[in-house]
């Protein structure tokens, strides 16, 4: 596998599903090699949790830093010459993780004579809506088009995906197979309070994770995730607006970073919640964790959500879920019970959506309940591994068939 996200180099969602995807299948019997960016903390060779995680030096300081498709190019050079440290080891499959990683990945199954598949965790028409703005997103369109049909395999997430991918890219449907991401409920769920016990009363001295502290029981809204336009957290910041009269006491914690971090703050300013709407930065796992128990309810406001392993990670941890009816998200918890739901930019219905959790406490038991059903029914890493592996199982037949 190559991918340009791993723990504890995590900026989303792709680094979790490569983490619980390369275990479990480990944990099959499967030898898994991962190729990934050096991390400061990190061996650069190092055995974990069953997988051998090949760490390289990506950094091409005579390139720009804005020019993100140059750099990722240049740095798959870094992957190739990796390879090098596996010695007689030759895989059965090169997979790859979005298109960061693509050059090298399909070299890599060039020189080993092997299957070349690809998981596209989304794409970059999706991010913009549908429509691709002149420049650098033209470019990443063009290296996902190429590399999906590169891959004798496309893996995705959802129908939404399948749909983008499909007609995006002008591929065979028949390429295409469907396989949502996973969770790990045992973690998320240490430390998560009784859900029997009242919603609203919850130890909140110190919600954002920042040491600042608040009073107790007070009312929590949190979010959180790299910070950009399509997560929809400046509409969260509108419906807070509204709340802070119709739920006393309410505060929001919007925890991550990212580039859209700067127009948030403004945003927040603008509707004058800047009291009562907390932006902690990035947090750590177990703090995450511990803050998603403190809060009385978890909103994922996304304009735009291919998968949206947030609302699962928020769920395993036994939140009071409101998710936008957008993509992925519709598709997770949609019908389900497991969550409330509104139009996605809608700040009103969000803020309505928020005032119903915090207020009817049974609601709020019942969504939890239906949650665990869902996760432990559905989304467990072992049955995502095996289906992966099937994947596999196809392409292996015939080694060099769609490549």
């Amino acid at each position: 596998m190559l991918s340009w996200e791993y723990p504890p180099g995590a900026a989303g969602g792709m680094a979790a599903h490569v983490d619980g995807l390369s275990r479990a299948m480990a944990s099959a019997g499967h030898d898994v090699v991962l190729f990934t960016r050096t991390n400061p903390s990190c061996a650069v060779d190092d055995t974990i949790n069953g997988v051998r995680v090949v760490r390289a030096d990506v950094d091409m300081p005579w390139l720009r830093a804005d020019a993100e498709v140059a750099r990722a190019a240049s740095a798959n050079h870094a992957f190739v010459g990796r390879s090098a440290w596996l010695g007689d080891w030759v895989p059965d499959v090169v997979h790859a993780h979005d298109w960061h990683v693509g050059w090298a990945a399909e070299v890599l199954a060039t020189v080993f004579g092997v299957p070349l598949v690809t998981t596209l965790h989304g794409t970059e028409r999706g991010r913009h809506g549908g429509h691709l703005p002149i420049g650098e997103p033209t470019d990443i369109n063009a290296v996902e088009w190429w590399l999906a049909f590169r891959s004798s395999r496309v893996i995705t997430s959802t129908r939404l995906m399948v749909r983008e991918i499909t007609g995006g890219f002008e591929l065979d449907p028949d390429v295409v197979r469907r396989i949502p991401n996973g969770i790990d409920p045992s973690w998320w769920r240490v430390g998560a309070r009784d859900e029997s016990a009242e919603p609203g009363v919850r130890g909140a001295d110190d919600a954002s994770g920042d040491g600042a502290g608040t009073a107790a029981n007070r009312p929590i809204v949190f979010t959180w995730g790299r910070v950009q336009y399509e997560k929809g957290f400046q509409v969260l910041a509108r419906a807070m607006a509204s709340l802070r009269a119709r739920v006393p006491g309410i505060l929001c914690v919007i925890a991550g970073r990212g580039s859209y971090l700067p127009e948030l703050q403004s945003q927040i300013d603008l509707e004058g919640v800047s009291d009562i709407v907390q932006l902690p930065g990035f947090l750590p796992d177990d703090d995450l964790r511990a803050a998603i128990h403190r809060a009385n309810c978890v909103v994922i406001p996304s304009l735009y959500e291919p998968f949206g392993l947030v609302a699962l990670e928020a769920l395993a941890a036994n939140a009071a879920l409101i998710v936008a009816d957008t993509g992925g998200l519709a598709e997770l918890v949609g019908g389900t019970g497991s969550a409330l739901m509104f139009e996605p930019g809608n700040a009103e219905e969000l803020a309505d959506r928020i005032e119903q959790v915090l207020t009817e406490p049974e609601t709020a038991r019942a969504m939890q309940r239906r949650a665990n059903e869902l996760l432990d029914a559905t989304y467990s890493w072992d049955a995502i591994a095996s289906r992966t592996i099937d994947v596999y199982a196809e392409v292996a037949a015939s080694p060099v068939n769609a490549r």
